[in-house]
């Protein structure tokens, strides 16, 4: 028998050279060579149709493979190979069955040493008898490294490792110790390093966190300044703290006092104690059964789908992403909504398939793909009801990217009609404001923007809601006919800004009725054209002055009261107004038989008015800016920011004890200095 370190080193030699081969030629596994320190590995073969995997090991004694071929061989000693497809794409898992334990007295067949297992194994792939692919596993498996529980073994010990709480101290008691069953150099803590060893480097070791010590004293320290380099002021502003309280672990803490062991998509209901899960308000995620986040993919970046974007309680969205063909096919995970009070809502899915003629496919087939999905949210109050989701799916050519979309819905349960609220009473920010034309039987619509496509025309130009409480500016390139005259010019591009504001009449709330005139308010439209708006009635030859290409829309807004304790908001007023601009022809010697283009855009500004007026300011912020905290860097006011009720890092009460404390240790020490001691013995000579 070879030792293990020495037939380690040949079958790293062999899967060398089996990795040098694959990489030349094969179209290999991803990743063609895995490293094996647990229980299973997996990798993944693109690119090829493989219908039979060999699993093979290497003898222990000579380190040689045996003779390659294609027969299926899915077990081979202690080693299973299972293999799944997905698509074109062939997930292959090596696991190993057999128990990796220390040996103890009562155990037989166990591991004698910590270093229990050392082979070398390769799964070989066939298409027609041919090998078509090879990938290289290196397992050097320790006994401590396979959990017998992951086995199914029930004889194993009870004790597990315990990881400290990271608040208080690093994941490892030695972060220095990179190299397993070998002494690394300077790190001090190392328990593989012999005494002997220890003394070459003893005066040289890793300090700090990464030696392994992680309580190093800071400067801020009372109980380290204690030099002669100490500065007069040091005892008076130094830190009194336990070596446990250490900046190196990320921040301070105070008492035992902790995060909760929550994962970021896992956040448990009863933050505080004794206080149940009693409801969503708008805003807050919706949540599982499990603790954790609803999600709905939503778009990100360049436009790919972030597939975990939780979804918030009364919040619509109708968004496009775009993915893969592999990522298109993902199922509607079953998951269980908790209504808002712990009650179990299950999803009522429904299923349209989407036919399509594939005679023209060139490529591979992207079958079952989902093309979008739709979330109906039923609600009242503060829970919710029930969920429908509609899913539209189907077959189409494979592509390099897909195009999906996926609308969320919240619809109240005493809704009567199919008519949506922006609120109720009070807007929602994100709604779209209520509009209509009170002397018309036109139906209630809204106040729109531009949604431009790829070109940027305002023919090609799609319009779109503007939201409550969110300012926005949009525009569009409008192309201009050189044989108009100014004033057809300065017509069309009006006629195209009223577009977007066709009603005289702004809901106040978001449940404004139509058939209520109080509920709404006139749209004031200021008119800057005068009397020498069409002064110019030629033919375009050059320019022309006061063109209206920018439409502003100020909307006031305040707050009029509040429901259960949350803000509720109306529009006070809406004003709509032109901005001008002198239009000149872009173009070089000649502009006959050719079309100009004008760039016109609107804006939109929420304002929101205080329910009070402000305080006035006093003549002295007024003439002596220099101590507004608004306009300057330095903020002299804010020197006792820690004595204010604006300061939250501890109580009130103790903060003002320890500054009148440290008032009266700073006049005292003012008192006992040397300057007042010689005016105190020259006031009393006179």
């Amino acid at each position: 028998m070879l030792p293990a370190m020495v037939i380690g080193s040949l079958l790293w030699g062999l899967l060398l050279l089996s990795g040098a081969r694959t990489q030349d030629g094969d179209p290999g596994f991803q990743p063609s060579f895995i490293y094996m320190s647990g229980s299973r590995v997996t990798a993944s073969l693109a690119g090829t149709s493989a219908d039979v995997f060999s699993l093979s090991v290497a003898d222990n004694e000579t380190g040689m493979f045996p003779l390659e071929d294609c027969r299926e061989r899915n077990r081979t000693g202690d080693w299973s190979l299972y293999v799944t497809f997905q698509g074109n794409v062939s997930r292959v898992t090596v696991l190993l069955t057999r128990h990796l334990q220390i040996c103890t007295s009562n155990h037989t067949g166990c591991c004698v040493e910590a270093l229990c297992l050392v082979t070398a194994l390769r799964v070989t792939a066939c298409q027609d008898s041919m090998a078509v692919a090879r990938l290289s596993i290196q397992a050097e498996i320790y006994a401590n490294a396979s959990s017998g529980n992951e086995m199914g073994n029930s004889e194993t010990s009870d004790n597990v490792t315990v990881i400290p709480n990271q608040v208080f101290q690093p994941l490892g008691s030695c972060p220095c110790n990179l190299t397993a069953g070998a002494c690394d150099i300077r790190c001090c803590c190392d328990q593989e390093c012999t005494p002997e060893v220890k003394q070459l480097f003893s005066g040289s070791c890793f300090s700090g966190v990464f030696g392994g010590d992680v309580n190093p004293p800071f400067d801020q320290l009372c109980s380290v300044q204690t030099g002669i380099n100490t500065p007069d002021w040091f005892p008076f502003l130094c830190v009194q703290s336990s070596l446990n309280n250490t900046p190196f672990l990320g921040y301070f803490y105070q008492g035992s006092v902790t995060s909760s062991k929550a994962s970021s998509f896992m956040v448990p209901f009863q933050t505080i104690p004794g206080r149940l899960f009693s409801g969503y308000k708008q805003g807050d995620p919706i949540m599982t059964l499990d603790n954790e986040y609803f999600a709905v993919p939503q778009p990100f970046l360049a436009g790919q789908c972030a597939r975990d974007a939780p979804v918030a309680f009364l919040r619509n969205f109708a968004v496009e992403c775009l993915t893969t063909c592999m990522e298109g096919k993902s199922m509607l995970p079953d998951v269980t909504i908790n209504s808002g009070t712990g009650v179990p809502i299950k999803l009522h899915v429904t299923y349209e398939k989407k036919t399509t003629d594939l005679g023209s496919c060139t490529s591979s087939e992207c079958r079952n793909v989902t093309f979008a999905a739709n979330y109906t949210i039923i609600w009242e109050g503060k829970r919710i009801i029930e969920m429908k989701v509609s899913i539209l799916s189907g077959d189409i050519c494979s592509e390099d990217t897909l195009r999906q979309r996926f609308t969320v819905n919240f619809v109240s349960i005493n809704a009567t009609s199919t008519e949506e609220w922006s609120g109720n009473p009070g807007y929602q920010v994100g709604k779209p404001i209520r509009a209509a034309s009170l002397d018309s039987s036109v139906a209630i619509t809204t106040l729109n923007l531009w949604k431009p496509d790829g070109l940027g025309l305002c023919t090609s130009a799609s319009p779109t809601p503007i939201l409550f409480g969110l300012n926005a500016v949009s525009g569009c390139v409008l192309e201009v006919d050189l044989k108009e005259n100014c004033s057809q010019l300065r017509e069309n591009v009006t006629d195209k800004l009223n577009s977007l504001v066709q009603v005289n009449h702004v809901g106040k709330r978001g449940n404004s009725n139509s058939s209520i005139p109080d509920d709404w308010v006139e749209i004031i439209r200021l008119d800057t054209f005068g009397p020498s708006s069409n002064a110019s009635v030629g033919v375009l030859k050059g320019m022309c002055p006061g063109v209206p290409a920018h439409l502003n829309i100020q909307i006031l807004t305040a707050d009029v009261g509040a429901v259960e304790g949350v803000p509720q908001q109306e529009i006070l007023g809406v004003q709509i107004s032109f901005s001008t601009i002198t239009w000149q022809v872009q173009c070089p010697i000649t502009c006959e038989d050719k079309a100009g283009s004008l760039l016109i855009s609107a804006a939109v500004q929420f304002i929101k008015i205080p329910a009070q007026p402000p305080v006035p300011k006093t003549r002295f912020q007024i003439n002596y800016t220099e101590y507004d905290c608004k306009r300057n860097d330095v903020c002299w006011p804010e020197l006792f920011y820690p004595l204010t009720r604006f300061y939250a890092g501890e109580p009130y009460s103790r903060s003002l004890a320890k500054g009148l404390v440290l008032a009266f240790l700073i006049l005292l020490a003012v008192m006992l200095s040397d300057p007042v001691r010689r005016i105190y013995e020259a006031w009393n000579k006179t």
